[in-house]
């Protein structure tokens, strides 16, 4: 049987995000979401999660491109004076690894993370993360401390099959190839730990090696890939204006990624096909 998640990033960054994955989650296909805690937009998608219990909603760890929850001091820095994290995903990472002044830091912000969307009150089944920081040794060594204590069951173990999204789309062919090779040794050393603690994760996702250009026509021929199992597919639905989206992601198509969730041509697609909606907690979703 074939089953799909279909997840919407950055829920919480901003109010033309949070237009965009709730119009996503009533019109569309949205299965599950992931909140975004230190954006500006976190109080709106925090009371929207409480008033929609069967949206599914996991935490979007940010340690890059976003804000901290706690205040910093101290050398090393985690942050800059203002509390935003650095926007070099490579550069954040190498300083997560070899410094290790950092590592009592990093577990304090990611613990405060989690616990700031237990006390808002919305149930995590799921973690991720912002340009997919939860896949880094240090910061996944620190969620699998972290994860049971806070009742998460699910992982987003990100690895994409490279051919089949060459097939499909050809751009970034050698930044495509980086990240396929570098996220799918990052997969092989998550997923043993990831079963010793009982932790689901999907077979494969989609969305890393396209992200932010997840069209309709991109889905409807990803579609036709799609194995046996689980498979999440990523999303970053949003509305413009906004210029949070735009300054953050300004060659993202966000509103062509809403277009994609909400489309009756995927719909007819995935009842043609037998495809499941569901969940990480099993639940399915309803499209016909």
């Amino acid at each position: 049987m074939k089953e799909i998640i279909l997840n919407a990033d950055d829920f919480g960054l901003s109010a033309g995000a949070n237009r965009g994955i709730i119009k996503a989650w009533q019109e569309g296909m949205l299965t599950s979401t992931s909140l975004m805690v230190g954006g500006d937009a976190f109080a709106e998608a925090a009371a929207f999660a409480r008033a929609n219990p069967a949206l599914q909603v996991g935490l979007h760890l940010t340690l890059v491109q976003g804000s901290a929850v706690l205040a910093q001091q101290g050398l090393p820095a985690l942050t800059d004076a203002a509390g935003e994290f650095g926007d070099d995903a490579v550069l954040a990472g190498m300083r997560y690894f070899f410094l290790k002044g950092l590592r009592k830091k990093l577990r304090q912000e990611i613990d405060a993370q989690l616990a700031k969307c237990r006390d808002a009150g919305v149930e995590l089944s799921h973690v991720d993360g912002h340009l997919n920081i939860h896949m880094h040794p240090v910061v996944f060594d620190i969620l699998c401390e972290l994860m049971p204590g806070y009742g998460i069951k699910s992982f987003r173990l990100t690895r994409e099959n490279l051919p089949a999204n060459l097939a499909l789309d050809r751009t970034r062919l050698v930044g495509k190839c980086a990240d396929a090779f570098i996220f799918a040794r990052l997969a092989d050393r998550c997923r043993p730990r990831l079963d010793r603690l009982g932790i689901r994760y999907a077979r494969e996702v989609k969305g890393l090696l396209s992200s932010g250009h997840m069209t309709e026509e991109y889905l409807l021929r990803a579609l036709d890939g799609v194995g046996e199992g689980i498979t999440e597919i990523y999303f970053h639905p949003g509305c413009h204006p906004c210029a949070t989206l735009t300054r953050r992601m300004p060659d993202y198509q966000h509103e062509a990624e809403l277009a994609a969730l909400t489309s009756p041509r995927v719909r007819e697609k995935l009842a043609q096909d037998g495809v499941r909606l569901r969940n990480y907690r099993g639940e399915e979703k309803t499209y016909v």
